[in-house]
């Protein structure tokens, strides 16, 4: 088995930042939207990526000299803001089933997805079932979970996804293990920018913004974070950042806002969304409309807790090359 692996629905490439940070390579990738693309090309120079629709990729146009599968399928179907239809959406309810053709195509020895949490309980579990029966039937061994960025990541997003695993060789499977819990060190000041003054696009004034009124009553702490809800200011109350969704691009008063050191309110930066993904700060940001980055940032993963996973998984791949480099030997001896 090789560190190779191809990444469907790539978008920016958190995940392929992750596994790549576990010692993997990608050497395929497929993203549909243009503007993912740019961040993802300048971000990974070196990688083929197919702007084609997944539907219309030939099996033989893939590489197949891979151990890998990743895929963040869509999940506006599965997503509690979206319209659930799952499985049904005739734009995005195939996805899953390419991801998985793919995989066939490729013989890959291992398949990781991503997607809402939603997914488990979509059409009273019906939809997530279909999932893994499809999986199994395949000849594939899953094992899965529900982890929070807080809790998995040391990132402070309020960030639920769930992490598909995917093994050919049952072995790999018992020997795999989802990363533990770990501490909650950092704090919202690690991820984003109280004190410096910013582009003034970003800035809520009484001249800009009609319920600016709201914003003086409510938003009162420069260690918090909050989000207009149409009507009313709502505070984080858990210290943390709320879920980054992909609609932060279709509007700014999607995007969370703070109070800043110097007593001014203020939407986050794209950048600032980046952060609380867990993307690193060397991670290039194109010159794109503001709307564009912060629905990739949303859209995208929370890379920590893609690596630790894909760490794990490098892990089981090794302790397999190892025995059997161990029983290469013993054979010698013989």
């Amino acid at each position: 088995m090789n560190n190779k692996m191809i990444s469907l629905f790539a978008g920016v490439g958190g995940i392929d930042l992750g596994f790549e940070k576990a010692g993997f390579k990608t050497v395929y990738a497929n993203e549909f939207d243009k503007k993912a693309r740019e961040t993802y090309r300048l971000n990974f120079p070196d990688v083929n990526i197919d702007s084609r629709d997944i539907r219309e990729v030939e099996e033989d146009e893939v590489p197949h000299n891979v151990s890998v599968v990743t895929g963040g399928f869509p999940c506006q179907s599965f997503s509690i803001a979206g319209y659930r239809k799952g499985l049904e959406d005739e734009q995005n309810g195939d996805l899953f089933f390419e991801t998985l053709r793919i995989a066939k195509a490729v013989n890959a020895e291992i398949i990781f997805l991503e997607n809402v949490k939603n997914l488990v309980g979509h059409d009273q579990g019906k939809t997530f079932r279909i999932i893994l029966e499809a999986l199994e039937t395949n000849g594939y061994h899953t094992d899965y979970k529900v982890l929070n960025a807080t809790e998995f990541g040391n990132v402070t997003q309020n960030r639920e996804r769930i992490y598909i695993v995917a093994f050919k060789n049952k072995a790999y499977l018992e020997k795999f293990e989802f990363p533990k819990p770990i501490e909650l060190t950092k704090s919202i000041r690690d991820f984003i920018d109280f004190e410096n003054e910013k582009d003034p696009i970003f800035y809520y004034t009484a001249n800009k913004f009609k319920q600016f009124d709201q914003l003086e009553e409510k938003m009162d702490d420069s260690n918090a974070i909050y989000q207009w809800r149409r009507k009313y200011v709502r505070k984080n109350m858990s210290g943390v950042c709320p879920t980054l969704t992909a609609n932060m691009g279709t509007g700014g008063h999607n995007v969370p806002l703070i109070l800043t050191d110097t007593k001014e309110y203020r939407k986050l930066t794209p950048r600032e969304t980046f952060n609380l993904q867990g993307f690193p700060k060397e991670f290039k940001l194109p010159e794109q409309a503001n709307s564009h980055l912060y629905k990739q940032a949303g859209n995208s993963v929370v890379v920590p807790v893609i690596e630790r996973i894909a760490k794990e998984i490098m892990s089981v791949i090794n302790s397999d090359i190892e025995n059997s480099a161990v029983n290469e030997n013993v054979k010698l001896i013989k």
